[in-house]
């Protein structure tokens, strides 16, 4: 099946990267008005919001995500529009409403991104606890189980260790989209707890930016418990998408962003993120192995390494794709600009090559859909 594309909504402000280099970016409503109607005129099937509540990592500014992503979803006609949230400062009866009524305004495309959570004060400075690790993960389990059983059941049941429902009738229940129980439920994280995780409860599974190998690896873990529980995942990858004319000129604007790297909000990043990565049992968290570059794009993008002429990015794209990854979640440098160069330069290619791979069988043709 063919590679779907997602793409970070810019809702906060500072871009992607942070690196004092132009970004023709905006974080506001009308920008990304704009910005979500040429994408899905340009091959983009998901967008995500972020969710972030305070300043940090050089965003100053932020817009709140479900708000943000109904706003996008009303603007649109085929875009699925995923709100990141954070169990801990939701209810999840409250958003699973909320969720519900989203999908009903937008006939049936509303997600979340369920993330547990990497920045201690936004939790704190709000008056809400903080976690360790693994019970951030048991937590947002418990969040992921509660949704999905307030969605579908007219008699909602849920007695866990941090969420409780009695009886429960939702009405209306989310829109009934052929193929989709309930919205769709993507999950992030890199961790042990995570890829467990997402195989026993998640529709789909976010990781960083990896390379093949790295991106192998935690499809192959995420599967192998998926199975355990008879279920599937899809599987998602972050990746920072700079195509230019020339692998020169594309290999220059990474030069550069990194060259122009703002040193103080990457270290502070990174410095805010270790409890997230290196305090897990493995050290197999989220950044627990990222470069002081990986951490310039602050999902480890540029690991991904989808840079060069359009030719270039579509070959690896396609080779991600015969690996298992179903979408990659990207952020450009100036969204409007490469959106609609994306969708003009690099995704006819893209398809070209699926077209071409699939009749070598080197992607089969039942592949996740």
């Amino acid at each position: 099946m063919s590679t779907r594309f997602a793409y970070w909504v810019p809702n906060v402000s500072g871009g992607l990267v942070t690196s004092t280099i132009e970004q023709r970016t905006d974080w506001g409503y009308e920008y990304n008005r704009k910005l979500a109607v040429l994408a899905e005129a340009n091959g983009f099937e998901y967008a995500l919001s972020q969710v972030r509540y305070m300043a940090s990592y050089g965003a100053a500014y932020q817009h709140e995500s479900t708000s943000f992503s109904l706003a996008l979803l009303l603007a649109t006609t085929k875009l699925k529009v995923i709100a990141a949230v954070h169990p801990g400062l939701w209810q999840p009866g409250v958003l699973a409403k909320l969720i519900t009524t989203a999908d009903h305004l937008s006939g049936g495309r509303a997600a979340v991104n369920v993330v547990s959570g990497w920045f201690k004060d936004e939790f704190t400075k709000l008056g809400e606890p903080w976690l360790e690790h693994d019970e951030r993960y048991r937590r947002s389990e418990e969040f992921i189980r509660y949704l999905r059983e307030i969605w579908t059941d007219e008699h909602a049941e849920f007695a866990g260790d941090f969420y409780r429902l009695h009886d429960f009738d939702l009405k209306p229940k989310p829109v009934d989209v052929p193929g989709r129980p309930h919205p769709e439920v993507f999950q992030g994280g890199n961790s042990s707890a995570a890829r467990a995780m997402a195989g026993r409860v998640s529709d789909w599974y976010f990781s960083n930016g990896k390379d093949f190998d790295g991106v192998t690896e935690q499809i192959d873990e995420v599967n192998a418990s998926a199975h355990r529980h008879g279920r599937t995942v899809k599987f998602g990858l972050n990746g920072f998408l700079i195509a230019r004319d020339t692998e020169k000129e594309a290999r220059e604007t990474l030069r550069e962003i990194v060259a122009k790297a703002n040193v103080e909000a990457v270290h502070g990043f990174r410095d805010a993120v270790a409890q997230a990565g290196k305090s897990t049992s493995d050290q197999r968290g989220m950044w627990a192995d990222s470069s002081f570059e990986d951490l310039v794009q602050y999902n480890d993008g540029f690991r991904t390494q989808l840079i060069g002429t359009p030719e270039q990015v579509a070959h690896r794209i396609v080779e991600y794709r015969k690996r298992g990854v179903d979408l990659l979640l990207l952020g450009f440098l100036h969204y409007l600009e490469e959106v609609e160069y994306f969708g003009r330069h690099v995704l006819p290619i893209v398809r070209d090559l699926e077209a071409e791979a699939e009749r070598r069988e080197e992607i089969p043709a039942g592949a996740q859909a």
